[in-house]
C-alpha cells in the first residue's frame, strides 16, 4: 500500500508521486484510487488500489538495485537479434511496459550497442530517449543526486 506523498513507478511512464487517494463510485461499486502525478510530464493517472500489482505500480529502487542496473549497462557481450526493426521495437516496448527497471536498462544498453553498428529507426531513437529518461529519473531519486549527474554517468559508460 502506498500513502499520499509516496513515490511510485508506473510502467512506461516513470516515477510519479501519489497525490491523493480517492474513493469513487463506478457502476454502483465503491473503489479506492491512487491519483498519481508523473514527475516527467505532470500527467495524472488513476490506479485502483486493488489493481496495483496488475498494472505493475511499484516503489522506486534502492541503492543496491542501482549497482545491478549499472552492471547490466556495462555488460557488452550481448547478442542483438538480427531481426527487423519493427519486431525489435515491439520486443523492446514489451520490456519497457513491464515496469522493470532492469528490462529498461537492457533496452537502453541494447539500443546503444545497436546504434554503433547502424542507424536506428525513428521509433527506436524515441524508445532510446524514453529508456534513458526512465533510468535517469529513477536512479537520480534512488541515489538522491541531480539528474544531470546520472546523465553524465551514463554518457561516460557508453563513451
Amino acid at each position: 500500500m502506498f500513502k499520499k506523498g509516496d513515490l511510485a513507478v508506473y510502467p512506461a511512464h516513470g516515477v510519479g508521486i501519489i497525490e491523493t487517494i480517492e474513493s469513487q463510485e463506478i457502476s454502483g461499486f465503491r473503489q479506492d484510487f491512487y491519483i498519481i502525478r508523473i514527475l516527467e510530464n505532470n500527467m495524472k493517472i488513476m490506479v485502483p488500489t486493488s489493481n496495483v500489482k496488475h498494472v505493475g505500480l511499484r516503489e522506486i529502487i534502492g541503492e543496491k538495485e542501482v549497482k545491478k542496473i549499472y552492471s547490466i549497462l556495462k555488460k557488452r557481450d550481448v547478442v542483438i537479434d538480427n531481426q527487423t526493426w519493427n519486431r525489435r521495437y515491439r520486443e523492446y516496448m514489451d520490456k519497457i511496459k513491464t515496469g522493470s527497471v532492469y528490462e529498461v536498462a537492457e533496452v537502453y544498453r541494447d539500443l546503444l550497442i545497436l546504434k554503433e553498428d547502424k542507424d536506428l529507426s525513428f521509433g527506436e531513437r524515441k524508445m532510446l530517449d524514453t529508456a534513458r529518461s526512465l533510468l535517469v529519473k529513477e536512479i537520480a531519486l534512488a541515489r538522491d543526486v541531480e539528474e544531470n549527474k546520472i546523465e553524465q554517468d551514463l554518457d561516460k559508460m557508453f563513451a
